[in-house]
């Protein structure tokens, strides 16, 4: 399984460039190895808000001796669980082979590959590989591509040692990267592309197998599983503009994506407004404009094993 969007944009395409990690709704035929880019550059300039949120795990989860990233895509955030805890061995899980060489990789490029694994199989059966239960265990935007979330986090559970926390990065609020008004269509553009999103979603869902309809209650379901919850907090990403080249980039590619998978939701003046941000010759493209920003708030929910 993954992360931006995984699959996670893996990591992966969650719930697409909107909802933050961008795995794909299409993603039974998702080619991991062709989206690792932009999964990788998604986390990549998420890692502000990654490392707020380790730095509130950390409180709970006191020296770890073994991290898990269930649904780990590419692994960017897996390596900072690496940096956050040095004394903690991590063991990134995902069910695509080519994402996790490239964490392989990372790990080894950042210096960490000695106490770093990776295994590779369907979530959350593959668990079970795991020489030791884990002190910590962090499931980014990894569940929703889960058809049963609550069996899920049972089997989550299951693999926890006593006294180990389990945090799930789920909801929060879609990321924004454009105003209201653009100067070009009808002012709102964005919220509308989320409500199309929400519906591609819902679908995404309806077509995983297995799919059971949860209400998405995170304490409910993480008490139901076993577990006592110990917290929920939201931490904000907030690159106002001017944006960096890296952001702008990133906006461009999400605003692709979201014209190849939900352009066909929006009425023909929205279309036109989209074709009219990607393309490079006009003014008021997210190519050119100066008012692009990247905001976003993304959910983790804690709760721990008794010890």
């Amino acid at each position: 399984m993954a992360h931006d969007h995984h699959h996670h944009q893996h990591n992966h395409d969650h719930r697409g460039p909107g909802h933050g990690h961008g795995h794909g709704h299409d993603h039974t035929d998702m080619d991991w190895a062709k989206m690792a880019p932009l999964l990788e550059a998604q986390a990549e300039l998420y890692t502000p808000l990654y490392r707020q949120a380790m730095t509130w795990l950390a409180r709970e989860a006191t020296e770890p001796g073994l991290v898990v990233d269930v649904g780990s895509g590419p692994g960017v955030v897996s390596c900072l669980f690496a940096d956050a805890f040095p004394g903690a061995r991590v063991v990134a899980v995902d069910g695509a082979g080519a994402l996790l060489e490239r964490a392989r990789d990372r790990a080894a490029r950042l210096g960490v590959a000695d106490r770093f694994g990776t295994l590779t199989g369907d979530l959350p059966g593959v668990l079970g590989e795991l020489d030791y239960p884990a002190d910590l265990m962090w499931a980014g935007q990894s569940l929703h591509h889960l058809g049963d979330q609550r069996a899920a986090l049972a089997a989550l559970a299951g693999h926890l040692a006593p006294g180990g926390t389990l945090a799930v990065l789920e909801g929060g609020l879609p990321a924004r990267f454009l105003p209201r008004d653009l100067g070009i269509g009808r002012p709102g553009l964005q919220a509308r592309m989320h409500a199309v999103e929400e519906d591609s979603f819902a679908e995404m869902r309806a077509s995983l197998p297995g799919s059971v309809n949860e209400t998405e209650d995170w304490p409910a379901l993480l008490t139901a599983a076993g577990l006592k919850h110990t917290g929920t907090r939201s931490f904000l990403l907030d690159l106002p503009a001017p944006v960096t080249d890296e952001v702008r980039a990133y906006v461009v590619s999400s605003l692709s994506r979201l014209r190849d998978r939900v352009g066909d939701g929006l009425d023909a003046v929205d279309r036109t407004t989209l074709d009219r941000l990607l393309d490079p010759g006009d003014e008021a493209s997210a190519h050119r404009r100066q008012d692009l920003f990247l905001l976003v708030a993304h959910t983790v929910y804690t709760a721990q094993r008794p010890s």
